[in-house]
């Protein structure tokens, strides 16, 4: 019997390295910290794929799963916890930016302006309700940063007003402040439930019938981000006998390109050029807006049915990927690649956009060029753009952690503003976004380009966030409760309250009746406005469209970097 308790006894010492690995430890080692970590993220995803009625909170379930394991005794090192916090963020704005930069920049020319107006607007009430609770509540500004970051469910401005106190501290070491990431934890999960609730009531009080904001919505969009599409007509007017295709398109004032052209009775079919002339019965292949084509066919003849033009015997299409640096940032102009090759581009695929061959279109890397021509030209042309669909699966860290570090330097740009302690940076959340947008806005600096797969991107992001949401999560979670009793968290979930819903009581009012604004992309601009995942998901699921997903990524970018800005400025004027 006493062997026997020896054995055991044995057995259990043998798994003490297990324990100490896993549980809690109040000065943990490297690997007892990356375990937390882990452990927290692992944990937090699979309670956050739970779903609870419609909402599930996915990766922000990694927040609450930190704080639990923060309030029974799971701890980081300081240095590694701050790297995981600061890396995290870095990397999750760069992807946000990388993924909603190009038609971020594009909705300015439709109704961006107006929706983006909006939306900051409501940032900068809830600032004003921030400094208001400020003035007459006693509590200290970084506190109620942290309420309002966790109010409007926004990860960045937390972000930047911590990095905000370091500034401070690093200039003023005496000064004390508290952590903002306690009023963010404790308002975050109202934040969330909060929009959601708003959609849900707004949509009840105003009686929204989804189907009918659908068909309104798609009535607005006639004319209006349309694909380009192709169509087949005859030449029949007499007009424009022996004239070139360079003087009908230009006399005709609208965008069109002519892929193939037939001559009557041929069944011969060409990439004519510009100086192409058209005769009588000719039949060509456009390309453009369904609205311009329309009237161009109107115009030079009418509709064909003829087989021939449609026929590869002559002359093949593919699709090419920009790969290789002697094309990217490089005009169609200068390739000319129908004199040199005799090839015609007749679209470019960019960012889920498709977009005219004008002579003066800059190539990006990664863009997708239709080309039409014989099968020689092709694969000579090849050699030139690249064409590798491999190399653009296979990850360009040259090119991501350029970017990376460019962002990192803009952040760290110090603004000296008059008056105040400590000079103005945008910090680990603004400038990798900023950085990113103007990268895929202008297809790269030098080596760094704006391409990244999909895949790779949404990586990033869920990544990125998962590892500052633990970080944040444990760091907060040391003495949540505590602090919860102590600085009486129901007065603050009450003052949390004001932040989320008194700006999207106006916002709803304001752009349902005063701008106009279909719900359906209101919704969308309610989430984006409050940066918030979860109550897009939901708001997609709830009305049965993906309509809130476009408004929402018009207007996050420019929302984020304002209410970084809002964070920052708070702590720096009123600390």
């Amino acid at each position: 019997m006493g062997i026997l308790v020896l054995i055991l006894y044995k057995i259990m010492h043998m798994f003490d390295w297990l324990k100490t690995l896993l549980l809690p430890i109040e000065n943990p080692n490297v690997t007892q910290s990356i375990v937390a970590i882990m452990l927290a993220i692992g944990a937090g995803i699979f309670f956050g794929r739970l779903k609870l009625g419609k909402i599930t909170f996915g990766v922000s379930a990694v927040m609450f799963t930190g704080l639990l394991m923060g309030h029974f005794g799971y701890r980081i090192q300081p240095g590694i916890l701050d790297f995981i916090r600061d890396f995290g963020l870095i990397i999750f704005v760069y992807g946000i930016g990388l993924q909603v930069g190009p038609s971020f920049f594009s909705s300015f020319r439709n109704e961006g302006l107006k929706f983006n107006l909006l939306a900051v607007s409501t940032v900068l009430f809830g600032g004003i309700i921030t400094i208001i609770l400020f003035k007459f509540t006693g509590l200290k500004i970084e506190d109620l940063v942290g309420i309002m970051s966790g109010s409007v469910t926004n990860t960045p401005g937390l972000g930047a007003a911590k990095n905000t106190i370091e500034e401070i501290k690093n200039t003023f070491p005496d000064r004390d402040f508290n952590d903002p990431a306690i009023g963010y934890a404790i308002t975050y999960p109202l934040g969330v439930f909060g929009i959601i609730s708003a959609i849900i009531i707004s949509k009840l009080i105003l009686k929204i019938d989804p189907e009918d904001e659908m068909k309104k919505f798609r009535k607005s969009k006639i004319n209006r981000e349309l694909p380009l599409i192709h169509k087949k007509m005859r030449v029949t007017n007499p007009e424009y006998f022996g004239k070139t295709l360079h003087q009908i398109i230009k006399d005709f004032g609208h965008e069109i390109v002519v892929s193939r052209l037939k001559h009557s009775g041929s069944e011969a079919v060409q990439s004519p050029t510009l100086n192409t002339k058209i005769q009588d019965r000719d039949v060509l292949m456009i390309v453009g807006l369904e609205d311009d084509l329309d009237e161009f066919i109107a115009e030079i003849g009418r509709p064909s049915t003829d087989l021939f033009i449609e026929s590869d015997s002559y002359i093949q299409q593919k699709n090419i990927f920009v790969t290789r640096p002697s094309a990217i940032h490089k005009k169609l102009s200068q390739l000319d690649l129908y004199n040199t090759y005799d090839l015609k581009v007749t679209r470019v695929f960019r960012a889920g956009r498709e977009i005219l061959p004008r002579p003066s279109l800059e190539l990006f890397y990664g863009d997708k060029l239709r080309v039409i021509g014989s099968l020689e030209a092709i694969e000579e042309v090849e050699k030139i753009i690249g064409n590798s669909e491999k190399k653009l699966l296979e990850p360009d860290f040259l090119s991501l952690f350029g970017g990376l570090l460019l962002g990192i330097i803009l952040g760290s740009i110090p603004i000296v503003v008059p008056s105040l302690p400590v000079p103005i940076k945008l910090g680990f959340a603004a400038g990798p976004l900023i950085v990113a947008l103007l990268i895929s806005r202008y297809g790269g600096i030098s080596f760094i380009h704006s391409y990244i797969n999909n895949g790779a991107i949404y990586f990033m992001k869920d990544f990125g966030i998962c590892l500052f949401f633990a970080a944040v999560g444990i760091h907060a979670g040391d003495g949540f409760y505590d602090n919860f009793i102590q600085y009486n968290g129901w007065n603050w979930l009450l003052f949390g309250s004001a932040i989320t819903f008194i700006p999207l009581i106006f916002m709803v009012i304001i752009g349902r009746f005063f701008m106009k604004i279909n719900y359906l992309q209101l919704a969308g601009i309610m989430s984006g406005s409050y940066t918030d995942p979860a109550a897009l998901s939901f708001s997609t699921n709830y009305l049965d469209s993906d309509i809130p997903i476009q408004s929402y990524a018009q207007v996050y970018p420019l929302v984020t970097i304002f209410r970084i800005f809002v964070a920052s400025l708070l702590i720096l004027i009123f600390s």
